[in-house]
């Protein structure tokens, strides 16, 4: 039972990253490498406020960290004119050195014996605070987005994304839109980086590796099981599908034959599968070889 608790609290941080992820691949419609490295650069920087002792800053910091990173992004994207999925690759390459340095040199860092989250609020307990956080964050995000895609700010990134042409004829400042969305895709991976470095108790210089595809995961299973036209629902249904991938995955390790060094081959198949399930059944004819 642990291992499905377990399942469906990662599930919730990782639901935040595809919020993160549809941002920029179903808005942008870009392919955007950043997610790696600013989930990494959000865990960094919060394992270090809280070894500074202020652990109440360490999201919002891990936050406003993951923003700076689209920030640089959008400046290679537009400003330097950089192939978006190049300049992705660019600025995850180099804040794997950013995040060395925030690590202090060290490739991880633990939170074991400190003020967290998890133990900051004396009333909860453990288990209690690991359930209700996560839960709690990802219901956050989803509101906070749910709402804002719905201002004149989030329509017009909405807009910058379905049709730049468009949007710059009716006066919308196309590039400001899409850094503005890069920063806050970036921004909120990074901030769901920073509650599973405080929920794993340590944080590690490759713990953001596959957070990419798993978020992409969750944006196509959840879009696959839950179509939907309307972005509220949207939203809903890539948090629900990034948590029943996560399920999925611990039905796997739970009954599965195969070795646990075979766990990562698991996830990009099931990857793959899910990927495949969409384009299915957007184009079901059979393509010849």
């Amino acid at each position: 039972m642990s291992l499905f608790a377990g399942a469906f609290q990662q599930g919730c941080f990782y639901g935040i990253v595809s919020v993160g992820v549809y941002l920029t691949f179903r808005i942008l419609r870009i392919p955007d490498l950043t997610a790696d490295g600013a989930f990494t650069l959000g865990g960094a920087t919060s394992a270090r406020l809280i070894l500074a002792q202020v652990p109440v800053l360490a999201l919002p910091f891990s936050f406003v960290a993951g923003c700076g990173a689209g920030l640089i992004t959008a400046f290679l994207q537009i400003k330097l004119r950089v192939a978006p999925i190049l300049a992705g690759f660019l600025t995850m390459s180099g804040l794997y050195t950013i995040n060395l340095a925030i690590q202090g040199g060290a490739p991880n860092i633990s939170l074991l014996r400190t003020t967290n989250l998890f133990n900051m609020i004396p009333f909860l307990s453990k288990k209690e605070s690991q359930f209700l956080w996560p839960l709690g964050l990802c219901l956050l995000v989803f509101l906070v987005f749910a709402l804002f895609l719905h201002t004149e700010k989030g329509m017009e990134i909405r807009a910058a994304g379905t049709n730049p042409q468009m949007a710059q004829a009716q006066g919308i400042n196309v590039a400001r839109a899409k850094a503005l969305c890069l920063m806050l895709a970036n921004g909120t991976i990074a901030l769901a980086g920073g509650l599973a470095s405080q929920y794993q108790g340590y944080t590690d210089i490759n713990t953001g590796s596959g957070s990419l595809l798993v978020g992409l995961a969750g944006v196509i299973l959840g879009e696959t099981l839950f179509p939907t036209s309307r972005l509220g629902w949207k939203l809903a249904s890539i948090m629900t599908g990034a948590i029943l991938y996560q399920l999925l995955l611990a039905v796997v390790v739970r009954y599965s034959f195969l070795p646990a060094y075979t766990f990562k081959l698991v996830a990009a198949a099931l990857i793959a599968c899910t990927i495949g399930m969409s384009q299915i059944k957007k184009s079901p004819q059979n393509d010849e070889l």
